[in-house]
């Protein structure tokens, strides 16, 4: 199904080094630059998940979600699966032995191009401290998956944001 707005020229409104704001039509929307994606973990060992929890500036307030992080921004052609890795390890000091992708997902497909790969890691083995790199505070949490739905509730009732992505874990296909 094609739609013929798509025939409209694209115009760039503004570029920064990690987003651009792009008209099509009428259609406005963020764009990733320079062939940037992103990749979503989902780190399940021991019956737990690791999950984190960071400020993040557009939304004013601490989010609760799976480690993730940007493909590429560094490192022109980065693998997703070696920048998943890379990205677990950074945020919450844990290293898989493996890593597998589960599919490409749409974050939001009414406002941005962005498309993220979920992956997911297992054999786990804690390296450092995580947290981020010098930009980030990151919270890493190592959770019982049967008590996720507790602690998501306990951690919105603090007013912490919850990703939607965070739904993935609260429907539990993607666990078994």
């Amino acid at each position: 199904m094609t739609d013929p707005r798509m025939n409209a020229p694209l115009e760039t409104m503004a570029e920064g080094r990690f987003l651009a704001l792009r008209k099509r039509g009428t259609w406005e929307y963020a764009d990733r630059p320079r062939d940037i994606r992103a990749a979503v973990i989902l780190a399940i060992e021991d019956d737990h998940v690791l999950l984190v929890e960071q400020f993040r500036i557009p939304l004013g307030a601490v989010c609760l979600e799976m480690p993730a992080g940007l493909i590429g921004d560094e490192t022109d052609g980065e693998a997703v699966l070696d920048g998943a890795a890379r990205e677990l390890e950074e945020e919450t000091g844990y290293r898989p032995a493996r890593i597998a992708a589960l599919g490409e997902f749409c974050s939001s497909p009414g406002m941005t191009s962005e498309r993220f790969t979920l992956v997911r890691a297992s054999g786990l083995t804690k390296v450092g401290d995580g947290g981020g790199d010098s930009d980030e505070q990151i919270t890493v949490h190592r959770v019982k998956l049967s008590d996720i739905a507790a602690f998501v509730a306990e951690r919105r009732a603090a007013g912490v944001v919850i990703d939607a992505k965070m739904l993935l874990l609260l429907a539990g296909g993607l666990l078994s």
